[in-house]
């Protein structure tokens, strides 16, 4: 009876250890992702800010396009690297999210 008690005790130490593990990496990775929107969307604005600013001082239709132009290109281009960043953030995520399941699946096998 005191060796299944034992490993009861065991048992619910790992898990209570492997949860504990699985918030921190939750936390860990949300705040990261958290950051970096947070870090895209100041830019965007202050990108956005800019090219109005820009196209307010123009006098000529060609260069009210040229402007808007070369904003979609570096708005488009910095939304695509901050996707791909936060993407891989999502994956680091889901890796750090899982260790602690696969070394108990391993662990009983």
């Amino acid at each position: 009876m005191v060796k299944n008690f034992e490993d009861l005790q065991q048992v619910g130490k790992e898990n209570m250890d492997m949860a504990l593990k699985t918030m921190g990496a939750l936390s860990k990775s949300s705040q990261a992702i958290a950051v970096e929107v947070a870090d895209y969307s100041k830019k965007a604005f202050e990108d956005s800010t800019a090219a109005l600013e820009k196209l307010f001082g123009v006098k000529s239709l060609d260069k009210a396009i040229e402007v808007q132009t070369e904003f979609a290109k570096t708005a488009y281009e910095g939304f695509v690297s901050k996707a791909s960043k936060i993407g891989e953030l999502y994956a680091d995520f889901a890796k750090e999210t899982y260790k602690p399941f696969e070394a108990m699946l391993a662990k009983g096998k």
